[in-house]
């Protein structure tokens, strides 16, 4: 084949080939800001990340963990600063730890030994009464829990916690803090692109003071554009000053203190930006913005957690603390520090701080230095020049197989870097290449869709999601809109109040507000495989397992379910923010035989099902008021789901049916589940089980002890009542336990 002769051919698909390249030749450079295309190097970042994770437990760093065992055994959270100075010595003089850092911040002055008290009686009414004024002064010491708790950190490797501000010119300054680790006289600001705070909240002097460091813990600032904690600040600047992070500050001390130095590539900071981190003989890698990326080495468990009333009570494992580096934090609910990673949405903040800590010691913090945009943009030229000559030139066979081969070879030279040399090449901009390559030229010429296709999406496009129409178009011929009879699982949606949150309203507020909801409640359903049968005003009707089958119609459903709280929980502030009010959803899942088809009448027809089974459907999503749940399944449905940890709420009958359903509660995951769950999941099990066995004393007592220990849960009061009712009116003989409700 002749060269020019061929160049002449497909000019124009080598030319548009090519602009494809420039596109994200410009892209990988910035000049194009391309947010997607950071959200797919985000995601390619978190599968390397996680597919390369050393996993297993490092034993050298543990977290004592102020959890909720310790809570409730030493009392709620502030604790008194004597008993905090009691957890310090105890890891020093009994477990002989070599690092403690903390990851909390001691900004306020502990009150709780009632001295200033006892000094203001001494100036006021008992300034007379020498005997206690003696006695006030003999015991001044002791009281002051503050200056207790700064004594313990005396001479000790310890590292408190901070955090910096950014709230711009009103940003308050609270507390003292450490000395910087690089003054402004060290180097020049102009070259430093660090976080610049206005403001603090620090820990009271006399404890930073005796203190040997400190180091910021709030990591917000890095926070991805997708919610997701990626990176840390390494340092950053107040006044001129350089101060480090608390996972820096920690490695330090445990690494006996050398100091930091800023790296610069080719080791002339006139000549290139920063990139490092000396710290001593070891290099941190930074970024511009004097940043690493947190070398995650698992999900959340990856070091020893302690509890730190194990600790105050002596009964901690020796060999786990004995000469380890500690990080105290906190897991226990409403106290702790949560963060989205990339291994999992809910992460605990002083994990993340003993991962960087790690990954100092180890040193296999991933490395991005400036030579890898050129790195890059180079690969970009090189593969893309070739598959724009190459891909017009092969049969759609040897396309496929050149596409399949370079897609591996860029993904296998790039793990190379990834694990070798420690280096985190983008990766993303090159597969998007390739990809958009291959699609566009084996695409060129065919921009008619085949016929099967296009008759899918005009019968069923305005039910299910593009996808699935994808998927169905692979057999066309094996859809059809006539009535059949299949299982599928059916859910009902309902807005609670919807009559009172559009009196509130006026009709153009009241359009958006449903707009706003149903339309990100509509995309969860469709991102689970659901089809919409209809909007029914505030509700909504949707199934699963038809038009394309699918075996796991229940678990998908319940995601979906679940899913649709979440989504409309982080709906609420938008609402707020808008004046309109928040919104409350009951939903409502049953699965069974349903007749589903085109159904109506000859003047309109829609795609929907029938049947008793979905009557059931809606009234569970009715019932969920009167139990207060959000979500409500039937026995049916907890049958199909596995996995998941469920409460059952009631063996009821509802109106229109004599034979009674049981139905449940979703709760999580099992996997999700909290040991305090399950055990109050087992209490109530056994409450009800009293219920149905008539016995109605110990139902009584069960129900009342659980209603004291979760007062918001109003299921609880619900069976109290009907225990108060049956003790006057027991239920007739022979009674099967169920409930029946009257109403629809």
């Amino acid at each position: 084949m002749a060269l020019p002769g061929f160049l002449k051919r497909h000019t124009t698909r080598i030319a548009l080939s090519l602009s494809l390249l420039l596109l994200l030749l410009l892209s990988a450079s910035r000049v194009l800001d391309w947010s997607f295309m950071q959200r797919l190097e985000n995601y390619a970042y978190d599968l390397r990340l996680e597919s390369t994770m050393p996993k297993g437990l490092d034993p050298r760093i543990v977290i004592v963990d102020i959890n909720e065992q310790s809570l409730l055994e030493q009392g709620q959270w502030p604790w008194p600063r004597h008993k905090v100075a009691k957890l310090v010595d105890r890891l020093f003089d009994q477990y002989k730890v070599d690092v403690l850092g903390f990851d909390i911040v001691f900004a306020e002055r502990d009150v709780s030994s009632g001295l200033k008290n006892l000094e203001a009686l001494a100036r006021a009414d008992l300034s007379g009464n020498a005997d206690f004024k003696l006695k006030l002064g003999q015991l001044r010491k002791e009281l002051d829990y503050d200056q207790v708790f700064a004594d313990s950190l005396k001479g000790r490797r310890v590292a408190l916690g901070y955090y910096f501000r950014h709230d711009g010119k009103n940003a308050k300054t609270v507390g003292s803090l450490p000395e910087p680790v690089l003054s402004a006289e060290l180097f020049n600001p102009a070259d430093v692109a660090a976080r610049v705070a206005d403001g603090y909240s620090a820990n009271l002097p006399e404890l930073q003071a005796s203190a040997l460091a400190a180091g910021f813990f709030n990591a917000s600032p890095l926070i991805d554009a997708d919610g997701v904690v990626r990176r840390i600040s390494l340092l950053q600047m107040y006044q001129g000053a350089l101060y480090e992070t608390l996972g820096l500050a920690v490695a330090r001390l445990a690494l006996r203190e050398p100091g930091i130095e800023l790296g610069y590539a080719g080791g002339d900071r006139d000549a290139v930006a920063l990139e490092s981190i000396q710290l001593g003989k070891r290099r941190i890698p930074a970024d511009a913005q004097v940043a690493a990326l947190i070398p995650y080495r698992g999900r959340q468990g990856s070091f020893p957690y302690v509890s730190a009333s194990d600790v105050l009570n002596g009964r901690a494992s020796a060999e786990v603390l004995r000469g380890a580096i500690v990080l105290l934090g906190t897991t226990a609910p409403g106290l702790n520090d949560l963060r989205a990673t990339p291994m999992q949405d809910v992460y605990a903040g002083v994990e993340a701080h003993a991962n960087v800590v790690a990954g100092i010691l180890d040193g296999n913090i991933k490395d991005q230095p400036a030579y890898t945009l050129g790195l890059e943009i180079s690969l970009l030229l090189v593969l893309g020049v070739m598959l724009a000559l190459a891909l017009p030139a092969l049969a759609p066979l040897w396309a496929t197989a050149l596409f399949v081969a370079t897609l591996l070879g860029a993904t296998a030279f790039n793990l190379y870097l990834w694990k070798v040399a420690n280096l985190a090449l983008p990766l993303s901009s090159t597969l998007v290449l390739v990809v958009a390559l291959y699609v566009f030229n084996m695409s060129y010429g065919f921009f008619v869709e085949s016929r099967g296709k296009r008759s899918l999406a005009r019968l069923f496009g305005q039910y299910v999601p593009p996808e699935l129409v994808d998927e169905m178009a692979i057999d066309p011929g094996a859809y059809t809109l006539e009535g059949e009879s299949r299982e599928l699982t059916v859910m009902f949606s309902d807005v609670r109040g919807f009559t009172s949150i559009s009196e509130g309203l006026d009709p153009k507020q009241l359009t958006h507000l449903m707009n706003e909801f149903l339309t990100p409640m509509t995309h969860v359903i469709h991102h689970h495989r659901g089809t919409i049968d209809k909007y029914m005003g505030d509700a909504i009707m949707a199934f699963w397992g038809a038009p394309l089958h699918d075996p796991q119609h229940g678990r998908n459903a319940l995601l979906a379910a679940l899913e649709m709280i979440e989504r409309l929980e982080s709906l609420q502030g938008q609402f707020k923010a808008k004046g309109w009010p928040p919104i409350r959803i009951g939903v409502g899942l049953n699965t069974g035989e349903m007749t589903v088809g085109n159904m109506g009448s000859e003047f309109r027809l829609a795609y929907t099902v029938m049947g008793d089974a979905v009557n059931l459907g809606s009234r569970l999503e009715s019932l969920t008021k009167e139990y207060g749940v959000q979500i409500m399944v039937s026995e049916s449905t907890r049958a199909a789901v596995t996995g998941f940890a469920f409460r059952e709420l009631d063996c009821v009958r509802v109106k229109g049916k004599d034979k009674p359903v049981g139905i449940f509660e979703p709760i999580c995951l099992l996997e999700q589940a909290t040991p305090a769950l399950l055990q109050e999941l087992a209490q109530y099990a056994e409450a009800l089980a009293c219920y149905r066995a008539q016995n109605w004393s110990l139902a009584q007592e069960q129900f009342a002890a659980l209603q004291r220990l979760h007062p918001e849960r109003y299921l609880f009061e619900v069976y109290a009542k009907r225990i108060d009712h049956f003790l006057q009116f027991p239920p007739e003989a022979p009674w099967d336990g169920a409930y029946t409700f009257t109403t629809k």
